[in-house]
């Protein structure tokens, strides 16, 4: 199981509301590189998870736990939500969906 894929952990921050014009500032994205085994999701997790089969999930498989606040993934130039997270002993596994 090669560790090769560059998955970013992001971190949103919404804008502060202006009262001058009545809108929200743009938002801020921070974001933390970690190397992650990142595959498609197998017909069995997705029933599991979900119920049903959907297109755009995957199963990200860290080294070590990321212990640190975030939002979202971005894989490449894709952004996912994280459906379900499991700590084991040494490993992080998230089973995310993507962002429409």
């Amino acid at each position: 199981m090669r560790f090769d894929t560059p998955v970013y952990f992001q971190k949103v921050q919404s804008g502060e509301y202006e009262k001058a014009t009545g809108d929200y500032g743009a938002e801020s994205v921070e974001e933390e590189m970690r190397y992650a085994n990142v595959t498609d999701a197998g017909t069995e997790t997705l029933k599991l998870v979900y119920g049903e089969i959907r297109q755009g999930c995957r199963v990200v498989r860290l080294q070590r736990y990321y212990r640190k606040a975030f939002s979202r993934l971005r894989i490449g130039d894709r952004l996912y939500q994280v459906e379900l997270s499991r700590k084991l002993r040494n490993k992080q596994v998230f089973i995310v969906s993507e962002v429409q």
